[in-house]
Protein backbone atom coordinates (compact mmCIF):
# COMPACT_ATOMS: atom_id res chain seq x y z
CA UNK A 1 0.00 0.00 0.00
CA UNK A 2 2.79 2.41 0.61
CA UNK A 3 4.64 1.61 -2.41
CA UNK A 4 1.73 2.12 -4.24
CA UNK A 5 1.12 5.43 -2.94
CA UNK A 6 4.57 6.57 -3.03
CA UNK A 7 4.36 6.12 -7.04
CA UNK A 8 1.32 7.72 -7.12
CA UNK A 9 2.62 10.53 -5.90
CA UNK A 10 5.34 10.35 -7.90
CA UNK A 11 3.23 10.06 -11.19
CA UNK A 12 2.60 13.72 -13.15
CA UNK A 13 -0.44 12.14 -14.77
CA UNK A 14 -1.67 11.47 -10.95
CA UNK A 15 -1.12 15.13 -9.92
CA UNK A 16 -3.11 16.17 -13.05
CA UNK A 17 -5.58 14.33 -12.51
CA UNK A 18 -5.60 15.17 -8.79
CA UNK A 19 -5.78 19.19 -9.41
CA UNK A 20 -8.27 18.69 -12.02
CA UNK A 21 -10.56 16.53 -10.04
CA UNK A 22 -10.22 19.25 -6.92
CA UNK A 23 -11.53 21.98 -9.53
CA UNK A 24 -14.33 20.11 -10.77
CA UNK A 25 -15.45 18.88 -7.04
CA UNK A 26 -15.14 22.42 -5.88
CA UNK A 27 -17.10 23.88 -9.24
CA UNK A 28 -19.59 20.81 -8.50
CA UNK A 29 -20.27 21.37 -4.59
CA UNK A 30 -21.46 25.39 -5.84
CA UNK A 31 -25.05 23.75 -6.38
CA UNK A 32 -25.03 21.91 -3.10
CA UNK A 33 -23.94 25.24 -0.91
CA UNK A 34 -26.59 27.62 -2.58
CA UNK A 35 -29.26 24.95 -1.83
CA UNK A 36 -27.84 24.64 2.06
CA UNK A 37 -27.44 28.44 2.27
CA UNK A 38 -30.77 29.00 1.14
CA UNK A 39 -32.61 26.58 3.00
CA UNK A 40 -30.33 27.09 6.59
CA UNK A 41 -31.36 30.88 6.31
CA UNK A 42 -34.67 29.96 7.02
CA UNK A 43 -33.77 28.14 10.81
CA UNK A 44 -33.53 30.59 13.66
CA UNK A 45 -30.05 32.41 13.08
CA UNK A 46 -28.88 31.26 16.46
CA UNK A 47 -28.59 27.22 14.85
CA UNK A 48 -28.03 28.15 11.36
CA UNK A 49 -24.12 27.27 11.65
CA UNK A 50 -24.62 24.31 13.39
CA UNK A 51 -26.65 23.09 10.33
CA UNK A 52 -24.69 24.16 8.05
CA UNK A 53 -21.95 22.03 9.43
CA UNK A 54 -23.51 18.92 10.28
CA UNK A 55 -25.59 19.36 6.99
CA UNK A 56 -21.35 19.74 4.80
CA UNK A 57 -20.67 17.19 7.05
CA UNK A 58 -23.00 14.63 6.45
CA UNK A 59 -21.98 15.59 2.47
CA UNK A 60 -18.85 14.31 3.48
CA UNK A 61 -19.50 10.87 5.16
CA UNK A 62 -21.73 10.34 2.17
CA UNK A 63 -19.15 10.69 -0.24
CA UNK A 64 -16.61 8.76 1.62
CA UNK A 65 -19.00 6.35 2.09
CA UNK A 66 -20.00 6.28 -1.28
CA UNK A 67 -16.11 5.79 -2.55
CA UNK A 68 -15.78 2.67 -0.32
CA UNK A 69 -18.72 0.77 -2.40
CA UNK A 70 -17.36 2.34 -5.58
CA UNK A 71 -17.70 -0.76 -7.58
CA UNK A 72 -21.29 -0.92 -7.41
CA UNK A 73 -21.60 3.14 -7.75
CA UNK A 74 -20.31 2.52 -11.49
CA UNK A 75 -23.10 -0.11 -12.07
CA UNK A 76 -25.29 2.61 -11.01
CA UNK A 77 -25.05 3.79 -14.86
CA UNK A 78 -26.09 0.74 -16.50
CA UNK A 79 -29.84 0.15 -17.94
CA UNK A 80 -32.29 -1.39 -15.36
CA UNK A 81 -35.39 -1.16 -17.66
CA UNK A 82 -36.52 0.60 -20.84
CA UNK A 83 -39.74 2.90 -21.72
CA UNK A 84 -40.33 4.04 -25.14
CA UNK A 85 -36.79 2.94 -26.47
CA UNK A 86 -35.17 4.73 -23.89
CA UNK A 87 -32.84 3.12 -21.48
CA UNK A 88 -32.77 4.69 -17.58
CA UNK A 89 -30.34 3.65 -15.53
CA UNK A 90 -30.62 4.03 -11.29
CA UNK A 91 -28.24 7.14 -11.97
CA UNK A 92 -30.63 8.74 -14.28
CA UNK A 93 -33.86 7.69 -11.79
CA UNK A 94 -31.74 9.45 -8.90
CA UNK A 95 -30.80 12.40 -11.17
CA UNK A 96 -34.38 12.68 -11.70
CA UNK A 97 -35.71 12.18 -8.76
CA UNK A 98 -33.21 14.82 -7.42
CA UNK A 99 -34.36 17.29 -10.21
CA UNK A 100 -37.41 17.23 -9.65
CA UNK A 101 -37.28 17.63 -5.61
CA UNK A 102 -34.81 20.72 -6.32
CA UNK A 103 -37.65 22.19 -8.77
CA UNK A 104 -40.61 21.67 -6.16
CA UNK A 105 -38.09 22.96 -3.32
CA UNK A 106 -37.48 26.30 -5.43
CA UNK A 107 -40.40 26.91 -6.32
CA UNK A 108 -42.04 26.62 -3.08
CA UNK A 109 -39.71 29.24 -1.94
CA UNK A 110 -39.86 31.22 -5.00
CA UNK A 111 -43.98 31.75 -3.95
CA UNK A 112 -43.19 32.28 -0.52
CA UNK A 113 -40.66 35.12 -0.91
CA UNK A 114 -43.63 36.43 -3.34
CA UNK A 115 -46.39 36.24 -0.84
CA UNK A 116 -47.70 39.45 0.59
CA UNK A 117 -46.41 40.07 4.29
CA UNK A 118 -49.09 38.69 6.38
CA UNK A 119 -49.03 35.30 4.30
CA UNK A 120 -45.26 35.30 5.08
CA UNK A 121 -45.60 35.92 8.58
CA UNK A 122 -48.44 33.03 9.27
CA UNK A 123 -46.53 30.68 7.63
CA UNK A 124 -43.47 32.28 9.71
CA UNK A 125 -44.10 30.06 13.00
CA UNK A 126 -44.80 26.62 11.40
CA UNK A 127 -41.15 27.02 9.24
CA UNK A 128 -39.61 27.74 12.17
CA UNK A 129 -40.96 24.51 14.47
CA UNK A 130 -40.56 22.15 11.55
CA UNK A 131 -36.76 23.39 11.41
CA UNK A 132 -33.53 21.74 12.12
CA UNK A 133 -34.88 18.00 11.61
CA UNK A 134 -36.95 19.06 8.36
CA UNK A 135 -34.03 21.22 6.83
CA UNK A 136 -31.18 18.33 7.73
CA UNK A 137 -33.69 15.94 6.09
CA UNK A 138 -34.12 17.93 2.87
CA UNK A 139 -30.31 18.93 3.11
CA UNK A 140 -29.42 15.37 3.06
CA UNK A 141 -31.70 13.81 0.30
CA UNK A 142 -29.74 16.70 -1.82
CA UNK A 143 -26.94 15.70 -0.70
CA UNK A 144 -27.16 12.16 -1.75
CA UNK A 145 -27.70 13.28 -5.06
CA UNK A 146 -24.96 15.49 -5.80
CA UNK A 147 -22.71 13.20 -4.00
CA UNK A 148 -23.66 10.12 -6.47
CA UNK A 149 -23.16 12.39 -9.50
CA UNK A 150 -19.87 13.47 -7.97
CA UNK A 151 -18.85 10.33 -7.67
CA UNK A 152 -19.71 8.76 -10.71
CA UNK A 153 -17.78 11.92 -12.30
CA UNK A 154 -14.80 11.22 -10.48
CA UNK A 155 -14.49 7.72 -11.48
CA UNK A 156 -15.28 8.71 -15.05
CA UNK A 157 -11.96 10.96 -14.75
CA UNK A 158 -9.27 8.46 -12.60
CA UNK A 159 -9.08 5.08 -11.54
CA UNK A 160 -7.07 6.39 -8.44
CA UNK A 161 -9.19 6.14 -4.96
CA UNK A 162 -6.75 8.06 -3.00
CA UNK A 163 -7.39 10.72 -5.53
CA UNK A 164 -11.13 10.63 -5.57
CA UNK A 165 -10.54 10.68 -1.63
CA UNK A 166 -8.21 13.98 -0.97
CA UNK A 167 -10.54 15.52 -4.27
CA UNK A 168 -13.37 15.20 -1.89
CA UNK A 169 -12.40 16.38 1.24
CA UNK A 170 -10.89 19.41 -0.33
CA UNK A 171 -14.24 20.16 -1.91
CA UNK A 172 -15.92 19.64 0.95
CA UNK A 173 -13.74 21.93 3.71
CA UNK A 174 -13.86 24.69 0.59
CA UNK A 175 -17.93 24.27 1.37
CA UNK A 176 -17.28 24.67 5.02
CA UNK A 177 -15.17 27.23 4.79
CA UNK A 178 -18.12 29.34 2.19
CA UNK A 179 -20.94 28.54 3.71
CA UNK A 180 -20.89 31.35 6.25
CA UNK A 181 -19.80 34.12 4.41
CA UNK A 182 -22.23 32.76 1.18
CA UNK A 183 -25.27 32.15 3.62
CA UNK A 184 -25.09 35.47 5.37
CA UNK A 185 -24.60 37.77 1.67
CA UNK A 186 -27.77 36.03 0.60
CA UNK A 187 -29.25 36.98 3.68
CA UNK A 188 -27.77 40.51 4.01
CA UNK A 189 -29.28 41.18 0.11
CA UNK A 190 -32.96 39.63 -0.22
CA UNK A 191 -32.48 40.26 -4.36
CA UNK A 192 -29.70 37.59 -4.05
CA UNK A 193 -32.13 35.00 -2.99
CA UNK A 194 -34.44 35.37 -5.94
CA UNK A 195 -31.27 34.80 -8.26
CA UNK A 196 -30.18 31.97 -6.25
CA UNK A 197 -33.46 30.27 -6.53
CA UNK A 198 -33.37 30.98 -9.94
CA UNK A 199 -29.92 28.81 -10.27
CA UNK A 200 -31.71 25.86 -8.12
CA UNK A 201 -34.25 26.09 -10.58
CA UNK A 202 -32.02 25.86 -13.62
CA UNK A 203 -29.89 22.80 -11.72
CA UNK A 204 -32.88 20.95 -11.04
CA UNK A 205 -34.17 21.38 -14.39
CA UNK A 206 -30.91 20.48 -16.00
CA UNK A 207 -30.39 17.01 -13.38
CA UNK A 208 -34.12 15.96 -14.89
CA UNK A 209 -32.58 16.68 -18.38
CA UNK A 210 -29.31 14.41 -17.65
CA UNK A 211 -32.18 11.83 -15.98
CA UNK A 212 -33.79 11.49 -19.49
CA UNK A 213 -30.22 11.44 -21.19
CA UNK A 214 -30.52 14.85 -23.05
CA UNK A 215 -26.98 16.07 -21.80
CA UNK A 216 -26.41 19.74 -21.00
CA UNK A 217 -22.90 20.99 -21.15
CA UNK A 218 -22.13 22.29 -17.22
CA UNK A 219 -19.97 25.11 -18.73
CA UNK A 220 -23.21 26.71 -20.26
CA UNK A 221 -24.97 26.04 -16.99
CA UNK A 222 -22.07 27.67 -14.84
CA UNK A 223 -21.34 30.53 -17.70
CA UNK A 224 -24.88 31.55 -17.73
CA UNK A 225 -24.85 31.80 -13.75
CA UNK A 226 -21.76 33.67 -13.83
CA UNK A 227 -23.55 36.56 -15.94
CA UNK A 228 -26.74 36.31 -13.75
CA UNK A 229 -24.47 36.80 -10.64
CA UNK A 230 -22.34 39.45 -12.82
CA UNK A 231 -25.01 41.40 -13.68
CA UNK A 232 -27.06 41.66 -10.27
CA UNK A 233 -23.42 42.67 -8.68
CA UNK A 234 -23.65 45.61 -11.17
CA UNK A 235 -27.28 46.31 -10.12
CA UNK A 236 -26.45 46.21 -6.59
CA UNK A 237 -23.46 48.24 -7.00
CA UNK A 238 -25.96 51.14 -8.86
CA UNK A 239 -28.13 51.14 -5.87
CA UNK A 240 -25.47 52.07 -3.41
CA UNK A 241 -24.53 54.31 -5.05
CA UNK A 242 -28.36 55.75 -5.45
CA UNK A 243 -29.17 58.77 -3.09
CA UNK A 244 -31.84 57.48 -0.43
CA UNK A 245 -35.10 58.45 -1.13
CA UNK A 246 -33.94 58.79 -5.24
CA UNK A 247 -36.44 57.80 -7.86
CA UNK A 248 -35.96 54.66 -10.18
Amino acid sequence: MTEYLLQLAASPEAWAALITLMAMEVVLGIDNLLFISILTNKLPEDIRPRARRIGIGLALIMRLGLLSTVAIIVQLVHPVFTVFGHAFSWRDLILIAGGLFLVWKATKEIHHAMAPHEEQEAALGGTLQMSFSAAIVQILILDLVFSVDSIITAVGMTEHIPIMVIAVIVAVLTMLLAAGPLANFINRNPSIVMLALGFLLLIGTTLIAEGFGAHVSKGYIYTAMAFSAGVEALNMMVRRRRPAGAGH
